[in-house]
């Protein structure tokens, strides 16, 4: 049965295992606001997928043959700057999952629990906030500590306190209408603190505004 597509997120899975895409599929498609609307065995396969699909959404396996789903993520991007894409993977492998961030990736799943997480990952992603499995997380610290051992000079930009307080709320998850309702200022005057934050900062989203919210030590990860 077609869903209403007035708040549907429209999903295209790409893996090359045809078990694999009827699971991620029966997941996604009992969820009242998530609908798989094209499949791909590859990476090249799903660009071509999303030339012809109005897709909001791509769930990618990282090892697909042709093009793996690294390189079809920044392809896909820079096709459709608006897509988010989450990875979906076996490989508990940080350098899989910095790979996968570097290419734009909203998000790191594994497939040994995507059945808990998926869903979660997905709704996460298309709100523009990161879904880190736990190992992720403990990674990017993991990956920080050493970079501060190894003597790079980490750029700390001055942030006014009020920019501090957003970011802190914004890594920890809140909308922006939670935001005003917290500091109480308006949603246009959020808007306005995150847009100066990502450019005071040389970040793009979300997700980057999170990694460095930890690196700064506003929030606990």
């Amino acid at each position: 049965m077609t869903k209403p597509h007035t708040s549907v997120i429209r999903i295209l899975v790409a893996d090359d295992h045809a078990l694999v895409r009827r699971g991620v599929r029966l997941i996604l498609d009992r969820e009242p606001d998530l609908e798989v609307v094209a499949e791909a065995g590859d990476g090249a396969e799903a660009i071509e997928l999303a030339r012809t699909h109005e897709v909001d959404l791509a769930v990618m396996d990282i090892a697909m043959p042709r093009k793996t789903g690294l390189q079809a993520t920044r392809e896909l991007l820079a096709l459709k700057p608006g897509v988010r894409v989450l990875m979906l993977t076996m490989h508990d492998n940080e350098q899989y999952f910095f790979q996968a961030l570097k290419a734009g990736a909203s998000g790191y799943v594994l497939k040994s629990v995507a059945d808990r997480d998926l869903v979660a990952a997905c709704r996460a992603a298309m709100r523009d906030e990161p879904f880190l499995y736990p190992g992720a997380v403990t990674a990017l610290i993991r990956h920080y500590l050493d970079r501060v051992r190894q003597g790079e000079e980490l750029s700390e930009q001055v942030l006014t306190a009020r920019e501090e307080e957003v970011l802190k709320l914004v890594a920890e998850g809140h909308s922006s209408k939670e935001i005003a309702e917290m500091l109480f200022i308006s949603i246009k005057t959020v808007h306005r603190h995150r847009e100066n934050l990502l450019h005071k900062l040389g970040l793009r989203d979300r997700l980057e505004l999170t990694r460095y919210a930890i690196r700064a030590g506003l929030i606990e990860a």
